[in-house]
């Protein structure tokens, strides 16, 4: 007896076990269009830079302070005058003190001479008075005189005597056509009347350079 083979036809199970799967989500739907007026963005703003920094204060330059010089007189002409000269570059002017002792009692003209070199026995190796502005003779006081004229040493009984007097106009800067350095300074034997070319001062009794 034969027996029969029995299929069993799976398609439509297996189609059925693939529809029992998950479901697709539904689509999220567009939003209507609107009709009313889209805003326009607002304008950019202006935005000042800013400010630099201002520089740092700078700290103004400490003054330099006065150039100062002392040099000793040497005697001329027989005399025993002894003493300094001290310049001091004020940057106004130079102020010269002038002290001698071993001087007899009187005024003694004091001027500013050309050259300085003292090595003449009367000291006439130092020229003439100092006179860049070419200006006439005459005793600080007055407005016009040589930049060198100094005035007069009031000399006392003790034969000591000083003066002091500021030279404006005047410096104590190297190769400067108004510089004292490069000059010397003579101490006359009589006082400085102001008279003309040179003061009637006399003799040459001491002598001083500035190199």
């Amino acid at each position: 007896m034969k027996h029969k083979k029995s299929f069993v036809v799976l398609g439509p199970l297996l189609v059925c076990v693939a529809c029992g799967g998950s479901q697709p989500e539904p689509e999220t739907p567009m939003p209507a269009p609107s009709n009313e007026p889209v805003a326009a963005p607002p304008p950019p703003v202006d935005v000042a830079p800013a400010a630099e920094a201002a520089p740092a204060a700078t700290a103004a330059p400490t003054p330099e302070p006065p150039k100062t010089a002392s040099y000793d007189i040497t005697a001329k002409s027989g005399s025993k005058l002894t003493g300094k000269v001290t310049l001091t570059d004020t940057g106004s002017g130079v102020n010269v003190l002038i002290e001698v002792a071993g001087v007899k009692p009187g005024k003694h003209g004091a001027h500013v001479h050309e050259t300085p070199d003292c090595s003449a026995p009367d000291a006439k190796s130092a020229g003439s008075h100092y006179n860049p502005d070419n200006h006439p003779h005459g005793l600080p006081t007055v407005s016009e005189h040589h930049l060198g004229d100094l005035g007069n040493i009031e000399v006392g009984a003790d034969g000591k005597g000083k003066l002091e007097v500021l030279m404006p106009g005047a410096n104590l800067k190297t190769g400067d056509p108004h510089s004292f350095l490069g000059r010397s300074i003579i101490i006359h034997d009589k006082v400085d009347d102001g008279g003309q070319p040179v003061g009637n001062a006399g003799g040459r009794i001491g002598c001083v350079e500035f190199k």
